[in-house]
């Protein structure tokens, strides 16, 4: 008897000081954290990107020595029964025997019913770069050969595109050829052929990148950005993102970092970006901590949690809601590899962001 009395305080002694220790200070909601890849598979990674498929996910990243090095080439894993593959290249910027440029910012998307679709860009820079795209009948276990995009199109710069009501596939684009500018690509034959609209700002005033777009009621459509303007930056639309209002500030910093947010089944949205601005004077700013905010209208947000808080980047966060209701946000972990969050969005209410500061 005395032994058993040993073990029970024993054991609720272990309770309670995990109730006390880890249960108070875990994030937020969080269910699951972990690496894709070991910190030691590649010398640098960025820009990662993902899709559920039937037995899993998959998500894909470009890596080499380091960015802009030719030798940086599109990545894969798959998660199947519980663990993540190792990596396969996907695809590389081999022009010729003596040219290779580096490749640039995979984004995956699965058209329904029909092609996963891997979109990449290819080129010497952001400014010289051009649209790839590698198509896949079976989720990705095999591929079609490499395509260029028609001339003009680049397809999704980092953010995912979305399935519209009226069949359309939207994708959320930018340039920075002449001035950061943004504007969309669509296609209404499941990616065959494609159109975009006018430029949504000048690029000069107002400085913004990689769109993501959310879901509103009554087909509204509203989209977060990256800018230069020490804020995220939204605008909206009514008629399937043909046409978009003014781009203008939200009342959320950014540090000239890029964000994705994806409209839950709820209705409610979320949004991953880096809580912080830039340093007085720099082109960049500090991408940590990385956090995630939840809102109800897309106006006011509130604080979720910070996924990581010290020094360090991370950076470019992709998140999407599974079949299952689980939010899964990937994001690069100090350029050395992928991390892989899932959040359960029942588990989460969060704190109101009042005049841009992140709540103690």
């Amino acid at each position: 008897m005395k032994s058993l009395f040993r073990l029970l305080s024993k054991s609720i002694f272990i309770l309670l000081f995990f109730y006390n220790g880890q249960a108070q200070t875990s994030p937020e909601g969080i269910v699951n954290s972990e690496f894709i890849f070991p910190t030691t598979e590649f010398p640098e990674c960025h820009a990662s990107s993902i899709v559920q498929t039937k037995d899993g996910f998959l998500v894909t990243w470009f890596a080499g020595t380091h960015e802009k090095n030719p030798d940086v080439s599109i990545y894969a894993s798959r998660y199947s029964h519980g663990t993540w593959s190792k990596p396969i290249e996907l695809a590389n910027g081999v022009q010729s025997s003596d040219v290779r440029y580096p490749c640039w910012n995979p984004v995956l998307f699965q058209v329904p019913q029909g092609d996963l679709l891997l979109f990449y860009k290819v080129g010497p820079d952001p400014v010289h770069w051009w649209g790839m795209i590698r198509r896949s009948k079976d989720e990705g276990n095999t591929w079609s050969e490499p395509e260029k995009l028609p001339e003009g199109i680049l397809g999704p710069i980092k953010n995912k595109p979305v399935w519209l009501h009226n069949k359309t596939i939207l994708c959320p684009t930018s340039t920075e050829l002449d001035g950061w500018k943004l504007y969309f690509e669509y296609s209404k034959d499941l990616g065959k052929t494609w159109q975009k609209t006018a430029f949504l700002n000048d690029g000069k005033n107002i400085m913004a990148i990689q769109p993501s777009v959310l879901f509103h009621p009554k087909g509204k459509l509203q989209l977060l950005c990256r800018s230069q303007n020490d804020a995220i930056l939204e605008a909206y639309s009514n008629d399937n993102g043909m046409t978009w209002s003014e781009v203008q500030k939200t009342s959320l910093p950014n540090p000239n970092s890029g964000t994705d947010a994806v409209t839950l089944k709820d209705g409610r949205h979320i949004l991953v970006y880096n809580h912080t601005i830039r340093y007085e004077g720099k082109w960049g700013g500090p991408r940590s901590p990385i956090n995630v905010a939840i809102s109800k209208d897309g106006k006011k947000w509130f604080a979720v949690t910070e996924l990581e808080t010290e020094p360090g980047e991370f950076s470019y966060p992709a998140v999407i809601q599974s079949t299952d209701g689980m939010v899964h946000i990937i994001y690069t972990w100090k350029r050395k590899t992928v991390k892989h969050v899932v959040l359960d969005p029942k588990k989460i209410s969060g704190k109101e962001i009042m005049n841009g500061q992140w709540p103690k």
